[in-house]
C-alpha cells in the first residue's frame, strides 16, 4: 500500500472522532451545567520519542509511518456557562468553576454535577433524574426550612474528573476531592448555570471537521487512481 495512505486514513479516523465530540456538544447546548469537550491531536512521532526515552526500540514500520496523526487526549472546557436567574427556590448555581454538587446515582455511587435544577420528590431534594442530592455527610436532604444550607459542595479540578451517566462526573482520584462542611457563599439560590457551549464557534468546528474528512478522502481516492494508472501502464509494457 502507498505510504501516503496511512496518515490520510488516520486523519479521517481523527475527524470522525472530532465529529462525534462536536455533535455531542451541540446536542447539549441547552443542557444546564454542561461543559464542552474537546480533543487534542499530535503526530505518532511523539509516541516514538517517548518510547526512545524509555530505552525501548521502536519497530521499523513505526519509524516509517511516524507522521501519522493521532488523537492525543480528550479534555473538558472548565469555563463557567452564563448564570440565569429563574426565581425558583429549588434552582441553584455554583459561583466557582471547580465546585460541584454531590449526587447519589441509581447504583449508589457518589457522582458530581454542575446542574443545580433540583426537584422535590416525596419530600427529598433530587436532581432531574430523581437521584438524591447529598449533604456534606453524604446523606439525603429533606426539603424543609433551611435545607439549602445542607446542600453538599465539593471542589476538585476538571483534570481529576471523567464524565459518566447523564451530565455527571466521577472522580479519578478521590483524595483530590475537597468536601466543604459549610456551603456559605458558594451557591446562588434561584439561579442555574447554562451550558458553556457556543453555538456559532461549535458549528464552525463541525464544518471544519467535515471539510478535513473530505479532503483526506479525496486525497486517498487520487492516490488510488494514480496507482491504478501506474499498474495498468506497467502491465501494458510487459505484454
Amino acid at each position: 500500500m502507498n505510504q501516503g495512505v496511512y496518515p490520510l486514513a488516520a486523519s479521517m479516523i481523527n475527524q470522525i472522532n472530532r465529529l462525534d465530540q462536536i455533535s455531542n456538544n451541540l446536542a447539549n447546548v441547552d443542557t444546564l451545567g454542561f461543559k464542552q469537550e474537546g480533543t487534542a491531536e499530535t503526530s505518532f512521532n511523539w509516541y516514538l520519542q517517548r518510547m526512545q526515552n524509555e530505552y525501548k526500540t521502536p519497530l521499523v514500520e513505526s519509524v516509517v509511518t511516524n507522521t501519522i496523526p493521532k488523537i492525543d487526549t480528550r479534555y473538558i472546557n472548565p469555563q463557567m456557562g452564563p448564570v440565569l436567574m429563574t426565581g425558583n427556590e429549588l434552582d441553584f448555581a455554583l459561583n466557582d468553576n471547580e465546585t460541584f454538587f454531590k449526587i447519589q446515582n441509581q447504583n449508589g455511587d457518589i457522582v458530581y454535577t454542575r446542574d443545580g435544577a433540583f426537584k422535590n420528590l416525596d419530600g427529598f431534594l433530587v436532581d432531574g433524574n430523581g437521584n438524591n442530592v447529598l449533604n456534606a455527610d453524604n446523606g439525603a436532604i429533606e426539603v424543609e426550612e433551611g435545607f439549602e444550607l445542607q446542600i453538599g459542595v465539593v471542589q476538585t479540578p476538571f483534570t481529576n474528573l471523567e464524565k459518566v451517566g447523564d451530565n455527571t462526573y466521577k472522580a479519578i482520584n478521590e483524595e483530590e476531592i475537597v468536601n466543604f462542611e459549610i456551603n456559605d457563599n458558594r451557591i446562588l439560590r434561584g439561579s442555574v448555570e447554562q451550558s458553556n457551549v457556543n453555538r456559532v464557534s461549535t458549528m464552525v468546528e463541525l464544518i471544519d471537521a467535515h471539510r478535513r474528512f473530505e479532503q483526506s478522502q479525496k486525497a486517498i481516492k487520487t492516490i488510488d487512481e494514480l496507482n491504478a494508472g501506474l499498474i495498468e501502464k506497467i502491465g501494458g509494457n510487459t505484454r
